[in-house]
């Protein structure tokens, strides 16, 4: 049996190259339009977010705990007022109550809240019930009553102008804090006298400036991001 011919034209070689030199511009125009356009892309809110989630989510890889992202603002809102490194803040934090992640947020000697102060230190060691560590005889009243705060000379602060100094409220615990180790010099670069006043012990300080230099070297970058994240 005889084969049928193939009667299908052939392109020729310069026909081919023709076809080819026509089709590089349009690729070129595609891939630069297609460029262009994931940039613009890129400029939606929600890509900025992303990015900026995943920078965070890359500094947070060199924490034992991350730093809970919602705290970070608190932190800087605190260092604002009162000249305290918000990475100190957020080391104190950390040691205290490993970022208020802890089962009682009252301690075996009666500290309380979020940055665990003794009641005395929060309402003022002038209570007549003050004495000893500082537990007291103070009632919630009492406590978080920025009249009596102020009275007996304590460091509770009403952060959020609620008008209570409450120190199981996340801005008025680190408020407070700011407030605490300020007076004692941390606000001038005196940092580790200002951790020692907080806890007299060595290892308490040694364990919250291992965290702060920590935290510090991502200091910028970490309160930028989560910043400009909030107000989005």
């Amino acid at each position: 049996m005889t084969k049928k011919k193939n009667n299908k034209a052939m392109l020729s070689p310069a026909t081919k190259l023709g076809m080819i030199a026509l089709l590089i511009p349009v690729a070129i125009t595609v891939y630069v339009l297609t460029f262009f356009a994931w940039k613009e892309l890129q400029t939606l809110p929600i890509f900025e977010k992303l990015a900026q989630q995943k920078a965070i989510e890359e500094i947070q890889q060199h924490f034992d705990m991350d730093i809970p992202e919602k705290y970070i603002p608190v932190y800087v809102a605190a260092e604002e007022k009162y000249g305290v490194p918000w990475t100190l803040l957020a080391a104190h934090h950390r040691i205290e109550t490993r970022f208020s992640t802890v089962k009682s947020m009252v301690s075996s000697a009666g500290a309380e809240g979020h940055m665990q102060f003794m009641p005395c230190t929060f309402v003022g060691w002038q209570h007549p019930t003050c004495s000893g560590l500082g537990k007291g005889n103070i009632t919630k009243a009492e406590l978080m009553n920025p009249e009596t705060i102020a009275k007996y000379g304590g460091y509770g602060v009403d952060a959020n102008g609620d008008g209570i100094a409450d120190p199981y409220d996340i801005e008025d615990a680190v408020f407070s804090a700011a407030n605490y180790l300020s007076k004692y010099g941390a606000a001038k670069g005196n940092i580790k006298k200002a951790v020692y006043q907080y806890n007299h012990s060595e290892e308490y300080v040694e364990n919250v400036l291992y965290y702060y230099q920590l935290y510090n070297d991502y200091h910028d970058e970490l309160r930028a991001t989560v910043l400009l994240n909030e107000a989005k």
